[in-house]
Order: structure tokens, then C-alpha cells, then sequence
């Protein structure tokens, strides 16, 4: 038996923050909003490190879910995606009580093994970017843990959104 690091229902869409174009990078991303707790807080009292890439890890799986795959269409499928690296560049601090923007998007997909999947926190109190990053996911056959090429309904769902430029000045980064 498996325990989920993160509660399903920690983030909840914010579908009204995804049509700001002012604030995200691509076009039309996927956007979450989360509330940060005390239990995220470290001892330099924001949050800690860490648990961004929980979130990020959440995010993706709201947005795998809202494309259409679940962790049971995988097991379905026989095909799964993996992190094979995970990128976090973190701008601003955030501490408990704000309510976050989690913006994600699939900038990489040549359909093959892998894929690219950006993130872009936002405070939605100020508009401030918070943090950024990046996963590559690797698709692999669930019962020999190797990669594999994507099946078609991967293909389907992971589509490019746009062409991601993370070092785009975007409003939300001049608070």
C-alpha cells in the first residue's frame, strides 16, 4: 500500500487566474491556488524549500487529472512518468497564510520518452512571482520500471501549450 506525500485536495483550480496574461510566461496555462500553512514553515520562519517541489509535484498531478490520465489510467495503460530532474529557482519567500497561484504547462513534448513541465509561483495577495521551475518526466512501462516511448493518450493529453521563456520579465516579477 502507498501513501500519497501530499492531500488530494490541497490545491483546487483557479481557472479565473489562468486567463491573466500579465502574469504567466505562456499563454494559457493550468493554474492552482493553494493557501500556505504554518505546518510549511521552516525555522527562517517562510517556507521551506521543500516543499515546493511537493507542490509542484500536486500541481502536476491536478493537471494530469484535468487532461483526462489518473494514476489508474497508468496502471491501465502500463505506462507511468517518473521525475528524472526537477529545476527550482525560487525569487521570493512566502509564509503562512498567503494564498498562492500555481501556474504549470507542458513546454516539451517531442513525443518520445520525455517531456518538459514548467510551474510558475505566484502570490496572489501582490501578483509577486515567487518561484519558478521545471521537471522533465519520463515516461516508463510500469511493470519493468524502464523508459518507454509515450503511448498515443499520452501524446493526446501532454500537448505543448507554448513555447515556455522563463526569463520573460513578466509583471508579476517587478513587485
Amino acid at each position: 500500500m502507498s501513501t500519497l506525500i501530499f492531500k488530494p485536495d490541497l490545491l483546487t483550480r483557479q481557472a479565473d487566474a489562468e486567463h491573466r496574461p500579465d502574469l504567466w510566461p505562456c499563454p494559457s496555462p493550468f493554474v492552482a491556488s493553494l493557501t500556505v500553512g504554518p505546518e510549511h514553515m521552516d525555522e527562517f520562519g517562510h517556507t521551506n524549500n521543500t516543499v515546493y517541489l511537493v507542490w509542484m509535484q500536486a500541481v502536476a498531478a491536478l493537471h494530469s487529472k484535468h487532461l483526462g490520465l489518473t494514476f489508474d489510467d497508468f496502471v491501465a495503460l502500463g505506462s507511468g512518468c517518473v521525475a528524472r530532474h526537477h529545476d527550482i529557482h525560487y525569487k521570493r519567500p512566502s509564509f503562512a497564510g498567503d494564498t498562492l497561484w500555481v501556474a504549470t504547462w507542458i513546454s516539451r513534448n517531442e513525443g518520445k520518452t520525455d517531456m518538459l513541465r514548467q510551474y510558475h509561483f505566484v502570490r496572489a495577495s501582490d501578483l509577486a512571482t515567487i518561484a519558478t521551475g521545471s521537471t522533465q518526466w519520463v515516461c516508463i512501462d510500469m511493470n519493468t520500471g524502464r523508459p518507454k516511448r509515450q503511448p498515443p493518450e499520452f501524446l493526446s493529453a501532454y500537448r505543448v501549450t507554448s513555447i515556455n521563456n522563463p526569463d520573460r520579465d513578466t509583471a508579476a516579477d517587478t513587485h
